[in-house]
């Protein structure tokens, strides 16, 4: 848990230009076996956090520290 000086209830960083485009995943830079997701957080200001969601069939979450990535 934590506390975030830019995240409260009415409050969030503002989205960066990624949110909503569609890139192609990979982990451990395997760019052989790759999985499509879509970005659901583009923070433009601090805590800068980038979140993929995959489209697998139990629609993961990853950060984008944890993969590599490109736009389509």
């Amino acid at each position: 848990m934590g506390v975030h000086k830019n995240i409260d209830i009415d409050k969030f960083p503002e989205q960066g230009s990624h949110l909503g485009k569609l890139v192609v995943v990979c982990f451990n830079y395997d760019t052989k076996r790759t999985i499509e997701g879509i970005v659901v957080r583009d923070d433009k200001e601090d805590p800068f956090t980038k979140l993929i969601q995959l489209r697998d069939k139990d629609r993961r979450i990853v950060n984008a520290t944890e993969c590599q990535y490109k736009l389509f």
